[in-house]
Protein backbone atom coordinates (compact mmCIF):
# COMPACT_ATOMS: atom_id res chain seq x y z
CA UNK A 1 0.00 0.00 0.00
CA UNK A 2 2.82 2.40 0.79
CA UNK A 3 4.37 4.65 -1.83
CA UNK A 4 7.80 6.14 -2.05
CA UNK A 5 8.17 9.77 -1.10
CA UNK A 6 9.42 10.60 -4.58
CA UNK A 7 6.22 9.25 -6.08
CA UNK A 8 4.15 11.36 -3.72
CA UNK A 9 6.06 14.48 -4.54
CA UNK A 10 5.67 13.83 -8.24
CA UNK A 11 1.95 13.25 -7.93
CA UNK A 12 1.46 16.27 -5.73
CA UNK A 13 3.12 18.43 -8.35
CA UNK A 14 0.91 16.98 -11.07
CA UNK A 15 -1.70 19.62 -10.45
CA UNK A 16 -1.22 22.64 -12.67
CA UNK A 17 -2.90 25.96 -13.14
CA UNK A 18 -5.55 26.03 -15.85
CA UNK A 19 -4.87 28.63 -18.54
CA UNK A 20 -6.95 31.78 -18.68
CA UNK A 21 -8.18 30.79 -22.15
CA UNK A 22 -9.66 27.60 -20.68
CA UNK A 23 -12.11 29.73 -18.68
CA UNK A 24 -13.24 31.56 -21.81
CA UNK A 25 -13.51 28.14 -23.47
CA UNK A 26 -16.61 27.47 -21.38
CA UNK A 27 -18.47 29.66 -23.88
CA UNK A 28 -17.93 26.95 -26.49
CA UNK A 29 -20.53 24.81 -24.71
CA UNK A 30 -23.11 27.39 -25.74
CA UNK A 31 -21.85 28.08 -29.23
CA UNK A 32 -25.40 27.63 -30.58
CA UNK A 33 -26.25 30.90 -28.81
CA UNK A 34 -22.81 32.48 -28.54
CA UNK A 35 -21.74 32.22 -32.20
CA UNK A 36 -24.92 33.82 -33.64
CA UNK A 37 -24.55 36.57 -31.02
CA UNK A 38 -20.93 36.98 -32.05
CA UNK A 39 -21.94 37.25 -35.71
CA UNK A 40 -24.59 39.79 -34.73
CA UNK A 41 -21.90 41.71 -32.88
CA UNK A 42 -19.73 41.82 -36.00
CA UNK A 43 -22.71 43.01 -38.02
CA UNK A 44 -23.70 45.78 -35.60
CA UNK A 45 -20.06 46.88 -35.29
CA UNK A 46 -19.79 47.05 -39.09
CA UNK A 47 -23.06 48.98 -39.29
CA UNK A 48 -21.56 51.49 -36.86
CA UNK A 49 -19.18 52.50 -39.63
CA UNK A 50 -22.16 53.67 -41.69
CA UNK A 51 -22.50 56.68 -39.41
CA UNK A 52 -19.16 58.38 -40.25
CA UNK A 53 -19.51 57.30 -43.91
CA UNK A 54 -22.91 58.91 -44.47
CA UNK A 55 -22.05 61.84 -42.20
CA UNK A 56 -19.03 62.61 -44.38
CA UNK A 57 -21.37 62.53 -47.38
CA UNK A 58 -23.74 64.97 -45.66
CA UNK A 59 -20.95 67.40 -44.78
CA UNK A 60 -18.55 66.90 -47.63
CA UNK A 61 -20.80 66.82 -50.71
CA UNK A 62 -22.51 70.23 -50.13
CA UNK A 63 -19.11 71.74 -49.39
CA UNK A 64 -17.78 70.44 -52.71
CA UNK A 65 -20.81 71.95 -54.49
CA UNK A 66 -20.31 75.36 -52.91
CA UNK A 67 -16.56 75.28 -53.70
CA UNK A 68 -17.24 74.55 -57.38
CA UNK A 69 -19.71 77.45 -57.58
CA UNK A 70 -22.32 75.25 -59.28
CA UNK A 71 -24.97 74.58 -56.65
CA UNK A 72 -28.05 72.51 -57.60
CA UNK A 73 -30.08 73.07 -54.46
CA UNK A 74 -32.78 70.58 -55.42
CA UNK A 75 -30.27 67.81 -56.16
CA UNK A 76 -28.31 68.51 -52.98
CA UNK A 77 -31.52 68.48 -50.88
CA UNK A 78 -32.66 65.21 -52.47
CA UNK A 79 -29.28 63.62 -51.75
CA UNK A 80 -29.33 64.84 -48.15
CA UNK A 81 -32.84 63.41 -47.61
CA UNK A 82 -31.88 60.06 -49.11
CA UNK A 83 -28.71 59.92 -47.02
CA UNK A 84 -30.53 60.72 -43.77
CA UNK A 85 -33.30 58.17 -44.44
CA UNK A 86 -30.72 55.50 -45.28
CA UNK A 87 -28.80 56.31 -42.10
CA UNK A 88 -31.95 56.11 -39.97
CA UNK A 89 -32.83 52.75 -41.55
CA UNK A 90 -29.35 51.39 -40.81
CA UNK A 91 -29.55 52.62 -37.22
CA UNK A 92 -32.95 50.92 -36.81
CA UNK A 93 -31.55 47.64 -38.13
CA UNK A 94 -28.55 47.99 -35.84
CA UNK A 95 -30.81 48.53 -32.81
CA UNK A 96 -32.93 45.47 -33.70
CA UNK A 97 -29.89 43.19 -34.09
CA UNK A 98 -28.30 44.64 -30.93
CA UNK A 99 -31.35 43.63 -28.87
CA UNK A 100 -30.97 39.95 -29.79
CA UNK A 101 -27.20 40.14 -29.61
CA UNK A 102 -27.26 41.40 -26.01
CA UNK A 103 -29.78 38.74 -24.97
CA UNK A 104 -27.67 36.02 -26.58
CA UNK A 105 -24.43 37.18 -24.99
CA UNK A 106 -26.00 37.35 -21.53
CA UNK A 107 -27.55 33.89 -21.91
CA UNK A 108 -24.30 32.30 -23.10
CA UNK A 109 -22.13 34.23 -20.63
CA UNK A 110 -24.24 33.56 -17.54
CA UNK A 111 -24.64 29.90 -18.51
CA UNK A 112 -20.86 29.58 -18.91
CA UNK A 113 -20.34 31.25 -15.53
CA UNK A 114 -22.77 28.82 -13.91
CA UNK A 115 -20.79 25.94 -15.40
CA UNK A 116 -17.57 27.42 -14.03
CA UNK A 117 -19.15 27.82 -10.57
CA UNK A 118 -20.40 24.24 -10.70
CA UNK A 119 -17.04 22.86 -11.83
CA UNK A 120 -15.09 24.85 -9.23
CA UNK A 121 -17.38 23.64 -6.44
CA UNK A 122 -17.23 20.08 -7.75
CA UNK A 123 -13.43 20.26 -7.88
CA UNK A 124 -13.27 21.70 -4.35
CA UNK A 125 -15.33 18.80 -3.02
CA UNK A 126 -12.93 16.32 -4.58
CA UNK A 127 -9.61 17.87 -3.58
CA UNK A 128 -7.31 16.22 -1.10
CA UNK A 129 -7.72 16.99 2.59
CA UNK A 130 -4.29 18.62 2.84
CA UNK A 131 -5.41 21.30 0.37
CA UNK A 132 -8.04 22.51 2.85
CA UNK A 133 -5.58 22.33 5.71
CA UNK A 134 -3.35 24.83 3.92
CA UNK A 135 -6.17 27.22 2.89
CA UNK A 136 -8.65 28.89 5.21
CA UNK A 137 -12.34 28.45 4.34
CA UNK A 138 -13.02 32.20 4.30
CA UNK A 139 -10.08 32.75 1.96
CA UNK A 140 -11.33 30.16 -0.51
CA UNK A 141 -14.97 31.26 -0.54
CA UNK A 142 -14.10 34.96 -0.66
CA UNK A 143 -11.48 34.58 -3.36
CA UNK A 144 -13.66 32.38 -5.57
CA UNK A 145 -16.57 34.82 -5.28
CA UNK A 146 -14.33 37.79 -6.13
CA UNK A 147 -12.69 35.95 -9.03
CA UNK A 148 -16.04 35.01 -10.50
CA UNK A 149 -17.20 38.63 -10.21
CA UNK A 150 -14.24 39.84 -12.27
CA UNK A 151 -14.71 37.03 -14.78
CA UNK A 152 -18.40 37.88 -15.13
CA UNK A 153 -17.58 41.48 -15.97
CA UNK A 154 -15.02 40.31 -18.51
CA UNK A 155 -17.26 37.76 -20.25
CA UNK A 156 -20.38 39.91 -20.41
CA UNK A 157 -18.85 43.33 -21.02
CA UNK A 158 -15.20 43.26 -21.98
CA UNK A 159 -15.24 40.42 -24.54
CA UNK A 160 -18.13 41.92 -26.58
CA UNK A 161 -16.48 45.33 -26.36
CA UNK A 162 -13.19 43.85 -27.58
CA UNK A 163 -14.89 42.34 -30.64
CA UNK A 164 -16.83 45.51 -31.38
CA UNK A 165 -13.83 47.82 -31.16
CA UNK A 166 -11.72 45.45 -33.27
CA UNK A 167 -14.28 45.54 -36.09
CA UNK A 168 -14.53 49.32 -35.90
CA UNK A 169 -10.75 49.65 -35.85
CA UNK A 170 -10.16 47.39 -38.86
CA UNK A 171 -13.10 48.79 -40.83
CA UNK A 172 -12.11 52.35 -40.01
CA UNK A 173 -8.54 51.72 -41.18
CA UNK A 174 -9.83 50.35 -44.47
CA UNK A 175 -11.92 53.47 -45.08
CA UNK A 176 -9.20 55.95 -44.18
CA UNK A 177 -6.82 54.17 -46.57
CA UNK A 178 -9.47 54.55 -49.27
CA UNK A 179 -9.80 58.28 -48.55
CA UNK A 180 -6.02 58.98 -48.34
CA UNK A 181 -3.22 56.42 -48.05
CA UNK A 182 -0.70 59.18 -47.42
CA UNK A 183 -2.53 60.49 -44.32
CA UNK A 184 -3.22 56.92 -43.18
CA UNK A 185 0.43 55.96 -43.10
CA UNK A 186 1.22 59.16 -41.21
CA UNK A 187 -1.39 58.30 -38.56
CA UNK A 188 -0.48 54.61 -38.22
CA UNK A 189 3.14 55.38 -37.39
CA UNK A 190 2.12 55.68 -33.72
CA UNK A 191 0.71 52.11 -33.41
CA UNK A 192 4.03 50.48 -32.37
CA UNK A 193 4.22 52.95 -29.48
CA UNK A 194 0.75 51.92 -28.30
CA UNK A 195 1.53 48.19 -28.58
CA UNK A 196 4.73 48.62 -26.53
CA UNK A 197 2.85 50.59 -23.86
CA UNK A 198 0.15 47.89 -23.66
CA UNK A 199 2.79 45.20 -23.12
CA UNK A 200 4.60 47.13 -20.37
CA UNK A 201 1.64 48.49 -18.47
CA UNK A 202 -0.51 45.36 -18.94
CA UNK A 203 1.89 43.16 -17.01
CA UNK A 204 1.91 45.59 -14.08
CA UNK A 205 -1.90 45.81 -14.08
CA UNK A 206 -2.16 42.00 -13.98
CA UNK A 207 0.20 41.79 -11.01
CA UNK A 208 -1.71 44.42 -9.03
CA UNK A 209 -5.01 42.69 -9.83
CA UNK A 210 -3.77 39.41 -8.36
CA UNK A 211 -2.51 41.18 -5.24
CA UNK A 212 -5.81 43.06 -4.87
CA UNK A 213 -7.83 39.83 -5.02
CA UNK A 214 -5.56 38.25 -2.39
CA UNK A 215 -6.00 41.25 -0.10
CA UNK A 216 -9.78 41.18 -0.51
CA UNK A 217 -9.78 37.46 0.27
CA UNK A 218 -7.87 38.20 3.49
CA UNK A 219 -10.53 40.68 4.60
CA UNK A 220 -13.23 38.10 3.83
CA UNK A 221 -11.40 35.63 6.06
CA UNK A 222 -11.57 38.08 8.98
CA UNK A 223 -15.34 38.52 8.54
CA UNK A 224 -15.95 34.78 8.21
CA UNK A 225 -13.84 33.89 11.26
CA UNK A 226 -15.28 36.68 13.40
CA UNK A 227 -18.88 35.77 12.61
CA UNK A 228 -18.40 32.01 13.02
CA UNK A 229 -16.53 32.58 16.30
CA UNK A 230 -18.72 35.42 17.58
CA UNK A 231 -19.17 33.73 20.98
CA UNK A 232 -15.40 33.74 21.57
CA UNK A 233 -15.10 37.30 20.28
CA UNK A 234 -17.68 38.55 22.76
CA UNK A 235 -16.49 36.33 25.61
CA UNK A 236 -13.04 37.93 25.44
CA UNK A 237 -14.39 41.43 24.60
CA UNK A 238 -12.32 41.43 21.43
CA UNK A 239 -14.71 43.44 19.26
CA UNK A 240 -12.21 46.27 18.91
CA UNK A 241 -9.41 43.82 18.16
CA UNK A 242 -11.42 42.28 15.30
CA UNK A 243 -12.35 45.75 14.05
CA UNK A 244 -8.66 46.63 13.94
CA UNK A 245 -7.82 43.36 12.19
CA UNK A 246 -10.50 43.97 9.57
CA UNK A 247 -9.47 47.61 9.20
CA UNK A 248 -5.87 46.57 8.56
CA UNK A 249 -6.91 44.09 5.87
CA UNK A 250 -9.08 46.73 4.20
CA UNK A 251 -6.21 49.24 4.34
CA UNK A 252 -3.90 46.69 2.70
CA UNK A 253 -6.51 46.10 -0.01
CA UNK A 254 -6.99 49.83 -0.55
CA UNK A 255 -3.25 50.36 -0.79
CA UNK A 256 -2.87 47.68 -3.46
CA UNK A 257 -5.87 48.99 -5.40
CA UNK A 258 -4.54 52.53 -5.32
CA UNK A 259 -1.15 51.40 -6.62
CA UNK A 260 -2.89 49.54 -9.42
CA UNK A 261 -5.06 52.59 -10.11
CA UNK A 262 -1.97 54.76 -10.53
CA UNK A 263 -0.60 52.35 -13.12
CA UNK A 264 -3.89 52.14 -15.01
CA UNK A 265 -4.43 55.90 -14.86
CA UNK A 266 -0.93 56.55 -16.16
CA UNK A 267 -1.49 54.01 -18.92
CA UNK A 268 -4.76 55.62 -20.03
CA UNK A 269 -3.38 59.16 -19.82
CA UNK A 270 -0.43 58.17 -21.98
CA UNK A 271 -2.64 56.49 -24.59
CA UNK A 272 -5.10 59.41 -24.73
CA UNK A 273 -2.25 61.87 -25.24
CA UNK A 274 -0.65 59.77 -27.99
CA UNK A 275 -3.90 58.97 -29.81
CA UNK A 276 -5.62 62.31 -29.87
CA UNK A 277 -2.35 64.17 -30.20
CA UNK A 278 -1.72 62.15 -33.33
CA UNK A 279 -5.21 62.89 -34.65
CA UNK A 280 -4.61 66.61 -34.11
CA UNK A 281 -1.31 66.44 -35.98
CA UNK A 282 -2.94 64.42 -38.78
CA UNK A 283 -5.74 66.99 -39.05
CA UNK A 284 -3.14 69.76 -39.32
CA UNK A 285 -1.26 67.81 -41.99
CA UNK A 286 -4.49 67.05 -43.88
CA UNK A 287 -5.58 70.68 -43.78
CA UNK A 288 -2.38 71.55 -45.60
CA UNK A 289 -3.14 68.91 -48.22
CA UNK A 290 -6.68 70.32 -48.59
CA UNK A 291 -5.31 73.82 -49.08
CA UNK A 292 -2.98 72.53 -51.80
CA UNK A 293 -5.90 70.64 -53.38
CA UNK A 294 -4.12 67.29 -52.83
CA UNK A 295 -7.34 65.94 -51.29
CA UNK A 296 -11.04 66.76 -51.77
CA UNK A 297 -13.36 68.17 -49.11
CA UNK A 298 -15.46 65.00 -48.91
CA UNK A 299 -12.36 62.77 -48.67
CA UNK A 300 -10.80 65.01 -46.03
CA UNK A 301 -14.06 65.15 -44.02
CA UNK A 302 -14.46 61.37 -44.24
CA UNK A 303 -10.86 60.83 -43.25
CA UNK A 304 -11.21 63.04 -40.16
CA UNK A 305 -14.48 61.39 -39.09
CA UNK A 306 -13.10 57.87 -39.54
CA UNK A 307 -9.87 58.90 -37.83
CA UNK A 308 -11.90 59.98 -34.80
CA UNK A 309 -13.66 56.60 -34.81
CA UNK A 310 -10.36 54.76 -35.18
CA UNK A 311 -8.80 56.91 -32.48
CA UNK A 312 -11.73 56.32 -30.13
CA UNK A 313 -11.51 52.59 -30.87
CA UNK A 314 -7.78 52.53 -30.19
CA UNK A 315 -8.36 54.63 -27.10
CA UNK A 316 -10.73 52.01 -25.72
CA UNK A 317 -8.26 49.17 -26.24
CA UNK A 318 -6.03 50.04 -23.27
CA UNK A 319 -9.02 49.82 -20.91
CA UNK A 320 -10.24 46.63 -22.58
CA UNK A 321 -6.81 45.00 -22.45
CA UNK A 322 -6.36 46.26 -18.91
CA UNK A 323 -9.62 44.54 -17.93
CA UNK A 324 -8.56 41.31 -19.66
CA UNK A 325 -5.19 41.46 -17.86
CA UNK A 326 -7.03 42.15 -14.63
CA UNK A 327 -9.25 39.12 -15.21
CA UNK A 328 -6.25 36.93 -16.00
CA UNK A 329 -4.56 38.03 -12.78
CA UNK A 330 -7.68 38.05 -10.62
CA UNK A 331 -8.74 34.55 -11.64
CA UNK A 332 -5.41 33.01 -10.70
CA UNK A 333 -6.84 31.28 -7.61
CA UNK A 334 -9.80 30.04 -9.63
CA UNK A 335 -7.47 28.53 -12.20
CA UNK A 336 -5.29 27.01 -9.48
CA UNK A 337 -8.32 25.24 -7.99
CA UNK A 338 -9.42 23.87 -11.38
CA UNK A 339 -5.85 22.67 -11.99
CA UNK A 340 -5.42 20.98 -8.59
CA UNK A 341 -4.97 17.22 -8.51
CA UNK A 342 -8.18 15.62 -7.10
CA UNK A 343 -8.39 12.61 -4.83
CA UNK A 344 -7.55 9.29 -6.40
CA UNK A 345 -10.79 7.88 -7.85
CA UNK A 346 -9.55 4.57 -9.31
CA UNK A 347 -10.55 1.21 -7.88
CA UNK A 348 -13.46 -1.20 -7.95
CA UNK A 349 -16.92 -0.21 -6.78
CA UNK A 350 -18.71 -2.86 -4.74
CA UNK A 351 -21.51 -3.00 -2.18
CA UNK A 352 -20.59 -6.41 -0.79
CA UNK A 353 -18.19 -5.43 2.01
CA UNK A 354 -18.83 -7.23 5.29
CA UNK A 355 -16.77 -4.91 7.48
CA UNK A 356 -13.55 -6.82 8.23
CA UNK A 357 -10.59 -4.45 8.71
CA UNK A 358 -6.90 -5.37 8.87
CA UNK A 359 -3.90 -3.06 9.21
CA UNK A 360 -0.34 -4.35 8.77
CA UNK A 361 2.68 -2.30 9.74
CA UNK A 362 1.08 1.08 8.85
CA UNK A 363 3.49 4.01 8.64
CA UNK A 364 2.44 7.62 8.12
CA UNK A 365 3.76 11.16 8.42
CA UNK A 366 1.84 14.30 7.50
CA UNK A 367 3.09 15.97 4.30
CA UNK A 368 3.96 19.15 6.18
CA UNK A 369 5.94 17.23 8.86
CA UNK A 370 7.64 14.38 7.06
CA UNK A 371 10.25 14.04 9.80
CA UNK A 372 7.62 13.19 12.45
CA UNK A 373 6.20 9.65 12.31
CA UNK A 374 2.55 9.83 13.41
CA UNK A 375 2.05 6.10 12.84
CA UNK A 376 5.09 3.84 13.08
CA UNK A 377 4.33 0.21 12.30
CA UNK A 378 0.71 -0.01 13.52
CA UNK A 379 -1.05 -3.37 13.05
CA UNK A 380 -4.50 -4.49 14.18
CA UNK A 381 -7.35 -6.73 13.08
CA UNK A 382 -11.14 -6.37 13.35
CA UNK A 383 -13.45 -9.14 12.16
CA UNK A 384 -16.88 -8.25 10.82
CA UNK A 385 -19.07 -7.22 13.78
CA UNK A 386 -16.17 -6.78 16.24
CA UNK A 387 -15.85 -3.87 18.63
CA UNK A 388 -12.27 -2.62 18.62
CA UNK A 389 -11.13 0.25 20.85
CA UNK A 390 -8.10 2.52 20.53
CA UNK A 391 -6.94 4.34 23.65
CA UNK A 392 -3.87 6.27 24.66
CA UNK A 393 -2.47 9.75 25.24
CA UNK A 394 -3.36 12.59 22.86
CA UNK A 395 -1.13 12.74 19.79
CA UNK A 396 -0.66 8.98 19.69
CA UNK A 397 -2.13 8.65 16.17
CA UNK A 398 -5.66 7.44 16.91
CA UNK A 399 -7.55 10.01 14.83
CA UNK A 400 -4.93 9.74 12.07
CA UNK A 401 -5.75 6.06 11.83
CA UNK A 402 -9.39 6.97 11.09
CA UNK A 403 -8.21 9.47 8.45
CA UNK A 404 -6.32 6.68 6.67
CA UNK A 405 -9.35 4.40 6.82
CA UNK A 406 -11.53 7.11 5.25
CA UNK A 407 -8.96 7.76 2.55
CA UNK A 408 -8.20 11.35 3.59
CA UNK A 409 -4.52 10.40 3.36
CA UNK A 410 -2.57 7.47 1.99
CA UNK A 411 -0.11 5.59 4.14
CA UNK A 412 3.62 5.90 3.54
CA UNK A 413 4.07 2.18 4.16
CA UNK A 414 2.29 -0.99 5.20
CA UNK A 415 -1.09 -2.36 4.18
CA UNK A 416 -4.70 -1.53 4.98
CA UNK A 417 -7.24 -4.20 4.01
CA UNK A 418 -11.04 -4.28 3.88
CA UNK A 419 -12.50 -7.80 3.59
CA UNK A 420 -9.03 -9.01 2.68
CA UNK A 421 -8.62 -6.56 -0.24
CA UNK A 422 -6.17 -3.67 -0.28
CA UNK A 423 -7.96 -0.34 -0.04
CA UNK A 424 -6.05 0.72 -3.16
CA UNK A 425 -8.15 -1.82 -5.10
CA UNK A 426 -11.39 -0.22 -3.91
CA UNK A 427 -12.87 3.08 -5.03
CA UNK A 428 -13.14 5.90 -2.50
CA UNK A 429 -16.91 5.74 -2.87
CA UNK A 430 -16.87 2.08 -1.85
CA UNK A 431 -14.58 2.70 1.13
CA UNK A 432 -16.44 5.68 2.48
CA UNK A 433 -19.86 4.25 1.64
CA UNK A 434 -19.09 1.33 3.95
CA UNK A 435 -18.20 3.65 6.85
CA UNK A 436 -19.86 6.25 9.02
CA UNK A 437 -18.03 8.65 11.33
CA UNK A 438 -19.43 10.02 14.60
CA UNK A 439 -16.86 12.60 15.77
CA UNK A 440 -16.47 14.42 19.06
CA UNK A 441 -17.25 17.81 17.51
CA UNK A 442 -20.35 17.21 15.41
CA UNK A 443 -20.84 19.53 12.45
CA UNK A 444 -24.47 20.19 11.62
CA UNK A 445 -25.43 22.18 8.56
CA UNK A 446 -27.56 25.27 8.93
CA UNK A 447 -30.79 23.65 7.71
CA UNK A 448 -33.49 21.68 9.51
CA UNK A 449 -33.11 18.64 11.75
CA UNK A 450 -34.71 16.54 9.02
CA UNK A 451 -32.16 17.70 6.47
CA UNK A 452 -29.26 17.04 8.84
CA UNK A 453 -30.33 13.48 9.62
CA UNK A 454 -31.13 12.66 5.98
CA UNK A 455 -27.57 13.75 5.09
CA UNK A 456 -26.63 10.16 5.98
CA UNK A 457 -28.78 8.97 3.07
CA UNK A 458 -30.34 11.82 1.05
CA UNK A 459 -32.79 9.46 -0.70
CA UNK A 460 -34.35 8.32 2.60
CA UNK A 461 -38.03 8.95 3.25
CA UNK A 462 -39.25 11.05 6.18
CA UNK A 463 -40.49 7.88 7.86
CA UNK A 464 -37.01 6.35 7.65
CA UNK A 465 -35.53 9.52 9.11
CA UNK A 466 -37.95 9.36 12.04
CA UNK A 467 -37.14 5.70 12.60
CA UNK A 468 -33.41 6.49 12.70
CA UNK A 469 -34.05 9.32 15.17
CA UNK A 470 -36.00 6.98 17.45
CA UNK A 471 -33.14 4.47 17.47
CA UNK A 472 -30.74 7.31 18.32
CA UNK A 473 -32.95 8.44 21.23
CA UNK A 474 -33.39 11.78 19.45
CA UNK A 475 -37.05 11.56 18.49
CA UNK A 476 -38.27 12.65 21.92
CA UNK A 477 -36.43 15.97 22.10
CA UNK A 478 -37.07 16.68 18.40
CA UNK A 479 -40.83 16.32 18.87
CA UNK A 480 -40.52 18.67 21.84
CA UNK A 481 -39.65 21.55 19.49
CA UNK A 482 -42.63 23.57 18.15
CA UNK A 483 -41.57 22.87 14.57
CA UNK A 484 -40.43 19.29 15.17
CA UNK A 485 -38.22 17.90 12.43
CA UNK A 486 -38.50 21.20 10.53
CA UNK A 487 -36.65 23.01 13.34
CA UNK A 488 -33.65 24.96 12.04
CA UNK A 489 -30.47 24.09 13.93
CA UNK A 490 -28.60 27.32 13.14
CA UNK A 491 -25.03 27.65 11.84
CA UNK A 492 -23.03 24.55 12.83
CA UNK A 493 -25.98 23.47 14.99
CA UNK A 494 -25.56 26.20 17.62
CA UNK A 495 -29.26 26.06 18.62
CA UNK A 496 -28.86 22.52 19.93
CA UNK A 497 -26.99 21.25 22.98
CA UNK A 498 -23.91 19.06 22.66
CA UNK A 499 -25.85 15.91 23.53
CA UNK A 500 -28.60 16.76 21.05
CA UNK A 501 -26.10 17.37 18.26
CA UNK A 502 -24.41 14.06 19.08
CA UNK A 503 -27.69 12.13 18.85
CA UNK A 504 -28.51 13.85 15.55
CA UNK A 505 -25.12 12.63 14.27
CA UNK A 506 -25.86 9.12 15.52
CA UNK A 507 -29.26 9.17 13.79
CA UNK A 508 -27.48 10.27 10.61
CA UNK A 509 -25.07 7.32 10.94
CA UNK A 510 -27.95 4.86 11.61
CA UNK A 511 -29.68 6.10 8.46
CA UNK A 512 -26.47 5.58 6.45
CA UNK A 513 -26.47 1.93 7.62
CA UNK A 514 -22.65 1.48 7.43
CA UNK A 515 -20.75 -1.78 7.70
CA UNK A 516 -17.96 -0.06 9.65
CA UNK A 517 -18.61 2.49 12.37
CA UNK A 518 -15.93 4.99 13.41
CA UNK A 519 -16.54 6.59 16.82
CA UNK A 520 -14.04 9.36 17.58
CA UNK A 521 -14.44 10.54 21.19
CA UNK A 522 -18.21 10.50 20.68
CA UNK A 523 -19.05 11.06 24.36
CA UNK A 524 -16.00 12.82 25.82
CA UNK A 525 -17.46 16.34 25.80
CA UNK A 526 -20.85 15.51 27.36
CA UNK A 527 -22.24 15.72 30.85
CA UNK A 528 -23.16 12.48 32.61
CA UNK A 529 -26.88 12.53 31.65
CA UNK A 530 -26.18 13.37 28.01
CA UNK A 531 -23.44 10.74 27.97
CA UNK A 532 -25.89 8.10 29.22
CA UNK A 533 -28.40 8.92 26.49
CA UNK A 534 -25.75 9.05 23.79
CA UNK A 535 -24.21 5.79 25.01
CA UNK A 536 -27.61 4.11 24.73
CA UNK A 537 -27.92 5.46 21.20
CA UNK A 538 -24.45 4.21 20.36
CA UNK A 539 -25.28 0.71 21.63
CA UNK A 540 -28.18 0.65 19.19
CA UNK A 541 -25.95 1.95 16.41
CA UNK A 542 -23.16 -0.60 16.99
CA UNK A 543 -25.42 -3.66 16.77
CA UNK A 544 -24.26 -5.92 13.94
CA UNK A 545 -21.56 -3.51 12.76
CA UNK A 546 -17.79 -3.47 12.94
CA UNK A 547 -17.13 -0.67 15.43
CA UNK A 548 -13.78 1.09 15.81
CA UNK A 549 -13.85 3.28 18.89
CA UNK A 550 -11.51 6.05 20.04
CA UNK A 551 -12.07 7.02 23.66
CA UNK A 552 -10.39 8.78 26.55
CA UNK A 553 -13.11 7.74 28.96
CA UNK A 554 -12.16 4.10 29.38
CA UNK A 555 -15.60 3.25 30.76
CA UNK A 556 -16.91 3.40 27.17
CA UNK A 557 -14.51 0.68 25.96
CA UNK A 558 -14.64 -1.89 28.77
CA UNK A 559 -16.80 -4.24 26.73
CA UNK A 560 -14.72 -4.03 23.54
CA UNK A 561 -13.60 -7.31 21.96
CA UNK A 562 -10.06 -5.95 21.85
CA UNK A 563 -8.39 -2.78 23.06
CA UNK A 564 -5.26 -1.34 21.41
CA UNK A 565 -3.13 1.14 23.34
CA UNK A 566 -1.48 3.66 21.00
CA UNK A 567 1.44 5.70 22.25
CA UNK A 568 3.92 7.67 20.15
CA UNK A 569 2.57 6.19 16.93
CA UNK A 570 3.06 2.58 18.09
CA UNK A 571 0.78 -0.02 19.61
CA UNK A 572 2.32 -0.74 22.99
CA UNK A 573 -0.39 -3.06 24.35
CA UNK A 574 -3.47 -4.91 23.18
CA UNK A 575 -6.00 -7.26 24.73
CA UNK A 576 -9.32 -7.23 26.58
CA UNK A 577 -9.98 -4.84 29.45
CA UNK A 578 -9.37 -7.37 32.23
CA UNK A 579 -6.21 -8.67 30.58
CA UNK A 580 -4.73 -5.20 30.20
CA UNK A 581 -5.57 -4.24 33.78
CA UNK A 582 -3.85 -7.40 34.99
CA UNK A 583 -0.78 -6.67 32.83
CA UNK A 584 -0.13 -3.49 34.81
CA UNK A 585 1.07 -1.45 31.84
CA UNK A 586 0.05 1.83 30.21
CA UNK A 587 -3.62 0.87 30.04
CA UNK A 588 -3.78 0.28 33.77
CA UNK A 589 -2.18 3.67 34.43
CA UNK A 590 -4.79 5.31 32.20
CA UNK A 591 -7.56 3.37 33.93
CA UNK A 592 -6.40 4.35 37.40
CA UNK A 593 -6.11 8.03 36.52
CA UNK A 594 -9.43 8.25 34.66
CA UNK A 595 -11.72 5.67 36.24
CA UNK A 596 -10.72 5.19 39.88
Amino acid sequence: MGRRDGEKTEEKGAGKRVSAMALYGYLDRYRGVFLPSLVALFVTAALSLAFPYYLSSLIGSPSEAFRSGEVDVEAVSAKINTTVLTLIGILGLQAFISYWRVRGFIKAGESALNDIRRDVFSKLLRLRVEFFQSHRAGELSGRVAADLGVLRETLLTTVPQLVRQTVILVGGLVFIFIFSWKLSLFMLAMIPVVVLAVAIFGRKVRGYSTAAQDSMAESTVVVEESVSGIAEVKAYSNEEFEEARYGKSLSDYLGVVQKGARVRAGFLAFIIFVLFGTIAVVAWFGAGMLANEEIGTREFTGFILFSVFVGASLGSFPEIISQVQKANGATERLREILGEEPEKESGDATDSLSGAVVARDLKFSYPSRKDVAVLDGVSFEAKAGDRIAFVGPSGGGKSTLFSLLLGFYEADGGELLLDGRSVEELSLGTRRGAMALVPQDVLLFGGSILENISYGRPSASEEEVREAAQKAHAHEFIEGFPEGYATLVGPRGVKLSGGQRQRIAIARAILADPKILLLDEATSALDSESERLVQEALEELMKGRTSLIIAHRLGTVKNADRIYVLQGGKIVENGRHDELIAAGGTYRVLAETQLL
